[in-house]
């Protein structure tokens, strides 16, 4: 709690003085304080209910400052929400990819995520969403502990099918492993804080981040590596995957130097006519374009990421095979050398928001 309460201090400082101010109309409203009516519900998942199915429109709702621990999918378009402050409205759920929900039945990391997108023109405003499955207390334990269990993903925000041109500002995502699940369409988080320690970023997903926090957490006991930023998944068809621009990488205070890769490549595991085994075609890619980091990002900038061969061994994917590139990084943990590559003055001409994103307004 008090790790949170800490970050969330951060994230007030961080947007502190550039908050765009609220709008005073919204379509409905979130307070539990106030006597339910046709624009007041109790509960996030009750104003979801009562949105309209195919808003053309941004359909707008307010949510009250509290902590909301809510189980979520939006699968309406053009959904709006709007937090009192990233530091006031939280919105939390602890599940996590190996825990039973049912009988026989796991919520896999997919189906551990607090709050879930599938449709288009969704927005995030000035709230948190949070996993605070206690991914610490069991990443203490000793391997052979009793009381220790696996499959720790735990996904504070996925981006699920049928998302698109999905926005947010202002807001703060907070999670250990998983944290953030692009795993679909296109998607721009800007002055945003970003925290977790392993894969916390990944996805197949056509992701841009500006001017954000990209925050490593600690770990339960020491790991070498610490942890990793990205596990991008983009397919080989898709120019763009992950692209930070003018971003911060910060960490914890007992975060190691030289110990968090920028990013490793996922190949998932997925059903093909002749097996199951890794993509090939996922050769993930991750840009860091004028990003400050500090002394916790390592010297080789990149690791390998072991998937599934078709014969059912372990086969290692290399970062050199994948689409990894820096930009005028700056700051203690930024180093050139062969094992991270440069974008040129000519290829960093084709990261523009509009040239990432496409011809998609911000409403």
């Amino acid at each position: 709690m008090l790790l949170r309460a800490q970050l969330l201090l951060l994230l007030s400082l961080f947007i502190a003085g550039c908050a765009t101010p609220l709008s005073s109309t919204y379509d409905a409203r979130v307070d539990p304080a106030v006597k339910m009516n046709a624009h007041n519900f109790p509960t996030i998942q009750a104003a979801l209910n009562a949105a309209p199915v195919n808003a053309q429109k941004p359909y707008r709702i307010f949510i009250a400052p509290g902590d909301y621990y809510e189980k979520l999918i939006i699968d309406k378009p053009n959904i709006h929400l709007y937090g009192a402050g990233a530091t006031k409205t939280r919105i939390h759920y602890d599940a996590y990819a190996g825990q039973e929900y049912s009988a026989g039945k796991i919520w896999g990391t997919a189906g551990s995520a607090t709050l879930t997108l599938r449709a288009p023109g969704i927005a995030l405003h000035q709230l948190t969403v949070e996993n605070s499955f206690d991914f610490l207390h069991n990443d203490s334990l000793q391997p052979d502990a009793t009381e220790r269990v696996g499959n720790t993903q735990a996904v504070a925000l996925l981006l699920d099918s049928g998302s698109d041109t999905f926005f947010a500002r202002d807001i703060a995502l907070l999670g250990y492993q998983d944290t953030l699940y692009v795993n679909s369409g296109r998607s721009w988080f800007d002055r945003s804080l970003i925290a977790g320690n392993v894969d916390y970023i990944f996805g197949k997903g056509n992701a841009l981040f500006t001017h954000s926090e990209i925050k490593t957490l600690e770990r339960g006991r020491a790991n070498f590596p610490h942890g990793y930023i990205t596990a991008p998944s983009t397919q080989i068809s898709d120019e763009y995957g992950l692209t930070f621009i003018h971003c911060k990488l910060t960490r914890a205070e007992s975060v190691p130097d030289n110990s968090v890769p920028l990013g490793r490549p996922w190949h998932p595991t997925t059903q093909f006519a002749d097996g199951r085994y890794a993509d090939p075609n996922a050769m993930g890619k991750a840009v860091f374009i004028n990003t400050w980091m500090d002394a916790h990002i390592t010297r080789d900038g990149w690791y390998s990421m072991n998937g599934t061969a078709k014969d059912g061994t372990k086969i290692a994917f290399l970062p050199e095979d994948a689409r990894f590139f820096e930009y005028s990084s700056r700051g203690p943990g930024a180093v050139i050398n062969s094992s991270r590559r440069q974008l040129t003055s000519d290829d960093v001409k084709k990261y523009t928001r509009e040239t990432i994103l496409g011809d998609w307004a911000i409403k």
